[in-house]
């Protein structure tokens, strides 16, 4: 599906939203709806935000070029040899130090997930989805989305593993915890 057919699906959406919101706007004095899924009221706030932006990521650019290339990157830093995750320039334990691209282990353990029911209008297009948290191998927390289907087969402790993969339909490349166990 084209990035341009899931904005039309997705303005159409909210174009029934808003109308209801405004029917329940005239019946109430407020645009209060019930969210379908969940039954819970929700205010619809009626103003619309679109946010994009352009930033530099310049410095960490090697990150970028080693998700490309199927790597996980981080930063150490010479002085201290903390690791940082996700990757930055500078280490607050030693200012005027240096640091350097290390690959990330890819295994680790399972320390926190949620599952996202009520998403950002730009996820919309999503259904449900598991974000979490894994420790790797070598200590570093990593977050990132769940590649799990069924959150029941997830527990915290379970062993995963990391994988670069291209999120669709965006079509760029990111990383996903995978649960490593059967």
């Amino acid at each position: 599906m084209s990035s341009r057919t899931q904005r039309e699906e997705a303005d159409a959406y909210l174009k029934q939203l808003e109308d209801y919101a405004n029917a329940m706007k005239s019946a109430l004095g407020v645009p209060v709806i019930v969210d379908p899924k969940t039954n819970i009221a929700i205010w619809f706030d009626q103003r619309e935000l679109r946010l994009r932006f352009i930033i530099s990521v310049e410095k960490t650019r090697k990150f970028f070029e080693g998700l490309s290339e199927g790597k996980l990157l981080a930063t150490r830093c010479k002085a201290t040899g903390e690791i940082f995750f996700p990757p930055q320039v500078d280490c607050p334990s030693a200012p005027n130090s240096e640091v350097e691209w290390v690959e990330l282990p890819r295994e680790g353990e399972l320390v926190t997930y949620t599952i996202i029911y009520t998403k950002p209008y730009t996820f919309g297009h999503y259904p449900d989805y598991t974000v979490g948290i894994a420790k790797l191998t070598n200590g570093v927390q990593v977050l990132a989305w769940v590649r799990e289907t069924d959150p029941k087969r997830l527990r915290v402790g379970m062993k995963v593993r990391i994988e670069v993969v291209k999120r669709q339909p965006e079509g760029y490349i990111t990383y996903e915890i995978v649960p490593a166990e059967g």
